[in-house]
């Protein structure tokens, strides 16, 4: 079954779109493939540990977990320690 183009297609969806999950009947649609196959190909990509099925039933990439902040969050404190900023604040800061 690696060579088939079912497995190819669903593989390269779920390349192309990190985070990507889908139940089996939504990867039927977006692929175009026959439910039967379909589910076949995803349990197949399950026990080569590409894919994983999650609690509700979708199946997602093994690899994917939380997303990383590319930016650690900010601190929004003054620097003299006071209180954090307040939205007002903010709109004074812009003008």
């Amino acid at each position: 079954m690696p060579h088939d183009p079912a497995v190819t297609r669903i593989r390269s969806e779920y390349l192309e779109m990190p985070g990507l999950r889908l139940t089996v009947e939504q990867a039927q649609r977006l692929c175009g493939v026959e439910r039967t196959l379909c589910k076949s190909v995803l349990d197949a990509l399950v026990e080569e540990k590409f894919l994983c099925v999650k609690v509700n039933g979708a199946y997602a990439r093994a690899t994917d977990g939380e997303i990383p902040h590319p930016f650690p969050k900010a601190d929004l404190r003054p620097r003299d320690g006071g209180a954090p900023f307040t939205r007002a604040d903010f709109a004074i800061a812009k003008r």
